[in-house]
């Protein structure tokens, strides 16, 4: 009989804490505000939700954790600009010491992309390539079922580099883009213009208006035409190092996350502008919003403290 599984998503803001008793589903107990600049106030929080919680799951069973942040397992670190708490720390064999209990640790985007290769939209499919479209960009790969790690945690990060492009023409009218500090240190990222706050910096600069993502979106479906123009800019932008990704490393299907992929006519009109770049395109869909866009990171740590998959 598989034993309950403690699971926690951790991000910037909220720690989100739930049980699993079965790989793939999760019941939601507590939710917190993340206590993101000490180490021991992150560290007691987590103790503190296991023991008040208790009664749900065995005293042996393991805590796996969804995080923000890169994710090194040889380190044993996880690096997140967000969460100065882990800075300097040993993650799993800290935790693991202080709980008394098995845990294991892997990036958000990593647990979302596992979560739908094993029960979503890549379900039985040996490629699956995550794409989170959220407040920015993040990504994850998951190769037979197992999630690929490059060296020091990262893989499948298409949101940082540089753009190529400085500009878009869109039915011959020369849009220039602008060149934003990223927060990886970078200056012209993809991740400052294709997130949700990609979105209102374009349209700002294109209309002088500002507008939430939300907003632009619902403008462009009542065919606004200062709403069509900003998600063209958009597609032009997104579009093209989405493809390079495919082509490298050319998945079985590409799951979209994160609160863009709550947009499927969005998400069917990037399909459409990506398949026209690649190589061998196919006629079926292959970027699809995902299943688990929500508790993508629960349902992927659920199967973390399973089945080896790391």
């Amino acid at each position: 009989m598989v034993k309950p599984v403690i699971c926690a998503d951790i991000g910037g803001s909220f720690i989100k804490f739930a049980v699993s008793a079965k790989p793939g589903q999760i019941k939601l107990l507590d939710k917190i505000a993340t206590p993101n600049e000490s180490w021991q106030a992150l560290s007691q929080a987590l103790v503190t939700l296991i023991e008040q919680w208790q009664s749900n799951y065995d005293r042996d069973s393991a805590l796996a954790i969804s995080t923000t942040g890169i994710v090194d397992h040889v380190a044993d670190t996880v690096f997140a600009g967000n969460i100065r708490a882990y800075h300097t720390h040993q993650l799993r064999r800290e935790l693991s010491q202080l709980l008394k209990r098995p845990v294991y640790i892997a990036n958000d985007a990593d647990c979302f992309t596992l979560a739908e290769a094993h029960l979503g939209k890549g379900s039985n499919l040996p490629i699956v390539l995550g794409a989170i479209v959220g407040t920015g960009i993040g990504g994850g790969l998951v190769i037979n079922g197992k999630i690929i790690e490059g060296r020091g945690g990262v893989m499948a990060e298409w949101g940082h580099g540089p753009i190529t492009r400085t500009e878009v023409s869109i039915h011959g009218r020369l849009i220039h883009l602008p060149r934003i500090r990223c927060g990886c240190g970078q200056t012209g990222c993809l991740d400052t213009l294709a997130g949700a706050r990609g979105i209102e910096r374009l349209h700002l600069q294109l209309h002088q208006q500002s507008l939430t993502s939300q907003q632009i979106m619902t403008l462009d479906k009542q065919s606004d035409v200062q709403a069509e123009l900003t998600i063209q800019v958009w597609l032009a932008i997104v579009s093209e190092p989405l493809a390079l990704m495919m082509n490298i490393l050319s998945p079985s299907i590409v799951v979209v996350g994160g609160g863009l992929a709550s947009e499927p006519e969005l998400i069917a009109r990037l399909d459409e502008q990506v398949k026209a770049l690649i190589l061998n395109p196919i006629n079926a869909p292959l970027i699809v919003p995902g299943i688990f866009h929500q508790d993508g990171g629960l349902i992927g740590a659920s199967l973390l403290g399973t089945v080896d998959l790391l």
